[in-house]
C-alpha cells in the first residue's frame, strides 16, 4: 500500500512537470510575469496613502474626496426665477421625463390661474405611454418579421421592448392624443411608483407575443389587437382605469372651491387649461460636441406612439442654449431640461459643482476628459430630466448659477431643488426644450432643415 502511494505521488509530480514544460508561452498582449512585477510596483503605498486605503476600506470614496474649500454657506439667491408651488416625487420609477414635462405645464396653469399647488396625474399619461410603447414594439416586430433574429434592428427591438423612460417628445404626443387629468382624479399606485418589477413582466409578455407574431400566418393586426387587450388588462390591474370624464374645479389653500365644479374629458381639460400645440410650439435643443452644430437629428424608433414623432433635436453650442433659457426664465416660463445628474452631485446640499469632489487627490491620478471625450467613451450621457426655473446673472448679464425643480420629493437636495454652477452646466447639460418665442431666428431657421436619421442603438441614446 505504501509503495502504491509513493508511485502515485511520483507519477503526479512527473505529470505536473511535463505539463509545465509543455505549457505555451504567454500570449502577446497578456500579462506576463515580468509585466506583473512592474504593475505590482504601483501598489507600493506611502504612509499617507495607507491611511487613505484604511479609510476607503469602510467608507464611500466621496467622504474623503469632498473638497472642504467648497463647503462654505450655499448661495441660494437667484436674480431671475419662475414662481413654483410644490415639488413632485417620481419615487422609484424612471418617469423623470413625464414628471418634468408635466411640471412645465402645471407651472403655466398655476401662474395663469393663480392657483395653489396642483399636479396633473402622471399615472394617467404613463398608462397610455406603456400601452402605446407596447403597440410600437409589436407593430415594429410585424414590420421586421422577414428579417432574421440576429438582424441589428430586430435584436434591438427584443432587447428594448418597453421602458419607463422617455423624452419631451413623448409628453407632447401623449398629451395631445389623450389630454390631461388632475392628479386627484387618477392618483399614483404602488406599481406606478415602483415600475421595475411591473415593467419587467410587461416586457416578458411582449417578447413572448413578439415571437408569436414573427411565426404567425393569419391576420397579424387582429392578433396584435388581442395582445394589446391583454396588455391593457394588465395595466388596469397595476395602474387603475383611466377616466373618460370627470368633475373638477380649482380650490384655494383651505380646500374651498373657487368656482362651481364642471365636467371635463381629459382632452377638453387640456384644451381649456393649457391649449398649446406642444409639437408645433416647442423645439428641443441639444449640446452634443461629438456631432456638428446647427444640424438637426432624429432617432429612429425613439418615440412613444407608433403614429407619433421620433425624438428630434437641433444641435447647438451651449451659449445658444443659455441665451434661450435666460429669455424663457425672464418671461416666467419653466423649461424641460436633461443632464448627467449623477456627476459631481452633492445630494445633501443639492449642489452640482465641478469643485464638489477631488478624486484626483485621493487616487493620485488625473481625470482630464472633456465633454466630447466623455460622450464617445460612454462615460457621460443624459440620465435625468428636471425643470429649469431660475438663473443668477451677474452685472453683465452672464449666468453664474442655475436652479432646477426636481422630482425626487421635497426633502431631497435643496428643498426639492438642485442648484448648479454655470461651469457644471457647460459640462453636463445635454437637452433643453424651449418655446419658439424665446429662440433666435437663426435657431428657428436651422430647425426647419431635414434631419439626419440616427439608429435607435446609437450610443448617445
Amino acid at each position: 500500500m505504501k509503495t502504491n502511494r509513493m508511485t502515485f505521488f511520483a507519477s503526479a509530480a512527473l505529470a505536473a512537470a511535463l505539463a509545465f514544460q509543455s505549457a505555451p508561452a504567454f500570449a502577446q498582449g497578456g500579462i506576463s510575469p515580468e509585466m506583473m512585477k512592474k504593475i505590482e510596483a504601483g501598489g507600493q503605498l506611502s504612509a499617507s496613502e495607507r491611511a487613505i486605503r484604511n479609510g476607503l476600506a469602510s467608507n464611500d470614496i466621496r467622504t474623503f474626496a469632498v473638497n472642504s474649500e467648497n463647503q462654505q454657506e450655499q448661495n441660494t439667491y437667484f436674480s431671475n426665477s419662475v414662481p413654483s408651488k410644490g415639488v413632485t416625487d417620481q419615487k422609484s420609477s424612471g418617469r423623470c421625463w413625464l414628471f418634468t414635462g408635466l411640471n412645465v405645464l402645471r407651472s403655466q396653469m398655476i401662474n395663469k390661474r393663480n392657483l395653489e399647488a396642483m399636479e396633473f396625474s402622471q399615472v394617467y399619461l404613463f398608462f397610455y405611454d406603456q400601452l402605446e410603447k407596447s403597440n410600437l414594439f409589436l407593430q415594429s416586430v410585424i414590420d421586421t418579421r422577414k428579417q432574421s433574429m440576429d438582424d441589428r434592428k430586430v435584436e434591438w427591438l427584443f432587447s428594448h421592448p418597453l421602458s419607463d423612460g422617455g423624452t419631451f417628445t413623448g409628453v407632447a404626443d401623449l398629451v395631445e392624443k389623450y389630454g390631461l387629468v388632475p392628479k386627484g382624479v387618477m392618483p399614483e399606485t404602488y406599481a406606478s411608483n415602483n415600475t421595475s418589477r411591473f415593467t419587467s413582466l410587461l416586457k416578458r409578455k411582449l417578447r413572448e407575443d413578439g415571437l408569436k407574431l414573427r411565426e404567425a400566418k393569419g391576420d397579424l393586426q387582429k392578433m396584435k389587437t388581442d395582445m394589446l387587450a391583454e396588455i391593457y388588462h394588465i395595466l388596469v390591474l397595476g395602474f387603475g382605469q383611466p377616466p373618460t370624464q370627470f368633475t373638477w374645479a380649482a380650490k384655494d389653500k383651505d380646500g374651498k372651491y373657487l368656482e362651481a365644479p364642471r365636467t371635463y374629458t381629459p382632452q377638453s381639460f387640456y384644451a381649456e387649461m393649457i391649449g398649446e400645440d406642444l409639437n408645433a410650439d416647442y423645439i428641443m435643443l441639444m449640446n452634443d460636441p461629438t456631432r456638428p452644430y446647427w444640424k438637426t437629428f432624429e432617432i429612429d424608433l425613439d418615440r412613444h406612439t407608433y403614429d407619433g414623432h421620433n425624438w428630434r433635436y437641433l444641435n447647438v453650442p451651449m451659449e445658444e442654449i443659455k441665451q434661450a433659457a435666460i429669455s424663457s426664465i425672464k418671461d416666467s416660463t419653466m423649461m424641460y431640461m436633461s443632464c448627467d445628474v449623477g456627476k459631481e452631485l452633492d445630494s445633501s446640499r443639492g449642489l452640482l459643482d465641478l469643485a464638489n469632489y477631488d478624486y484626483s487627490a485621493i487616487l493620485g491620478v488625473d481625470f482630464s476628459m472633456d465633454k466630447r471625450e466623455r460622450i464617445i467613451s460612454h462615460d457621460s450621457g443624459s440620465t435625468h430630466a428636471m425643470t429649469l426655473k431660475a438663473v443668477d446673472l451677474d452685472a453683465d448679464g452672464k449666468p453664474l448659477k442655475w436652479e432646477v425643480e426636481n422630482s425626487w420629493g421635497a426633502s431631497s437636495g435643496f428643498k426639492g431643488h438642485l442648484i448648479m454652477t454655470d461651469q457644471w452646466l457647460d459640462e453636463y447639460l445635454f437637452r433643453l426644450v424651449v418655446n419658439k418665442k424665446y429662440l433666435s431666428q437663426k435657431i428657428l431657421d436651422a430647425a426647419q432643415q431635414k434631419p439626419t436619421m440616427l439608429p435607435c442603438w446609437d450610443p448617445m441614446y
